[in-house]
């Protein structure tokens, strides 16, 4: 395949233009004429001169393929799709008219594979690491099924919500992030800059001072001496837990604590419950077999212990045993949602009490955030009242002392 620059007008009578890849010019006549563009000069596009100079620094600015790219693109495609465009002319037009480089070349090579006959999936297959394994799951299902635009218009809205919680969470985590940070460099500054200053004054009272003040001294002595061997552990540190955390006993491990954690635990539980029970009403709706949906609804709740306890459910339905006995079993569902799993199992109605619970959850999460920074905010005043008050004694304490000798002296 060339690449050819091509000029046209659009359905607006508006003038157009860019690049297209295809065999002969008249390959790349028909994609415009299927995206709505009249053409008006097509010809080979000409290398620059300076390519080989440009590429690397181009993919060097080159902004990655995100969550956000990726929602677009299933909106688009759910739309493509209802309309009735053909998946082939779908691609074409979709890249002639994205503005990323990268999202450029993702539909660039989908494309060609779509040309060399392959299905979607397996299109898609090909960058597993950006779509994921239940994205490109359901699109598999989607095509075994005939209802890809259903499954298309459903994972943008997957997205829409698993991109809500993010955005919340960060934003109820922002403030106090900002304070610790503040706090810390606020400590930095005391023991190299005000510490050392008050000592030297401490340092001709020849005085016994208070244990605060010895404590503070101390550590300020010991942070100006050891700091470079301070930030080696610091940097070691952080490395030997990302090491861990990456094995899978470590990241499970992590997985289980962090729901046990005060505050943000129960967010991060309901947020992970709720994007199971949307993501298996999804698949089950879809005609995935129940199995094989919760063997990809563990991959993608991003939690190792939630998910070992969706692939205990998939082991004891294998079994034989009812949809609900095995929720029961994991320990993880609360009562009422155990209830409405059994009624719908019992009702056939699974899919929808499914997605009733994954909003209950939603609902419960985005409660649980919007309390978030009250509930955080005291705990933070309290710690910063402590330190202030910490350093108020080490610092003024012995100082009071000695003025109250000294005035005890005067007196006599």
């Amino acid at each position: 395949m060339a690449m050819f620059d091509w000029r046209g007008r659009n359905n607006r009578g508006e003038a157009v233009q860019g690049q297209l890849e295809a065999m002969t010019e008249g390959g790349v006549a028909d994609q415009l004429v299927a995206i709505g563009v009249s053409p008006v000069h097509i010809a080979l596009a000409k290398a620059a001169a300076s390519a080989d100079t440009e590429s690397w620094l181009a993919k060097l600015n080159r902004k990655p393929v995100v969550d956000e790219d990726l929602m677009i693109f299933s909106r688009q495609m759910y739309t493509l799709n209802k309309a009735g465009v053909p998946i082939l002319r779908a691609f074409a037009g979709l890249q002639a008219s994205a503005t990323k480089p990268a999202m450029v070349d993702l539909l660039k090579d989908i494309r060609a594979s779509l040309d060399q006959g392959r299905e979607l999936s397996a299109a898609l297959m090909r960058h597993q690491v950006l779509f994921g394994a239940f994205y490109i799951s359901m699109i598999r299902v989607g095509e075994m099924t005939g209802r890809l635009t259903e499954v298309f218009m459903r994972l943008n809205e997957h997205m829409e919500f698993e991109r809500d919680v993010r955005e919340r969470i960060k934003q109820a985590m922002r403030y106090p992030i900002f304070v610790m940070i503040a706090m810390g460099i606020a400590i930095v500054i005391l023991n190299i800059f005000v510490i050392p200053v008050f000592a030297k004054v401490f340092a001709g009272f020849n005085a016994q001072l208070p244990l605060i003040t010895r404590g503070l001294l101390a550590f300020s002595s010991w942070m100006l001496a050891w700091w470079p061997l301070l930030l080696a552990l610091m940097f070691g540190g952080s490395m030997m837990i990302k090491a861990y955390l990456r094995t899978p006993e470590g990241r499970y491990r992590w997985d289980a604590r962090k729901l046990k954690l005060p505050i943000i635990g129960e967010i991060i539980l309901k947020a992970t419950l709720a994007r199971f029970a949307r993501s298996f009403a999804l698949s089950s709706q879809s005609g995935v077999p129940l199995v094989q949906a919760l063997t990809v609804v563990a991959q993608t709740v991003d939690n190792a212990y939630i998910g070992s306890r969706i692939e205990q459910m998939r082991d004891g339905i294998e079994r034989g045993e009812s949809i609900s006995r095995c929720a029961a079993a994991t320990g993880v569902f609360t009562p009422v949602v155990l209830q409405m799993i059994n009624v719908g199992e019992e009702t056939g109605e699974l899919d929808n009490l499914l997605f009733e619970i994954a909003g209950m959850y939603e609902r419960e999460t985005d409660y649980n955030i919007k309390g978030l920074s009250a509930a955080i905010e005291p705990i933070l005043l309290a710690v910063i009242a402590a330190l202030v008050l910490l350093l108020a004694l080490g610092v003024f304490l012995p100082l009071w002392n000695m003025g109250q000798a000294a005035m005890g002296k005067g007196g006599g």
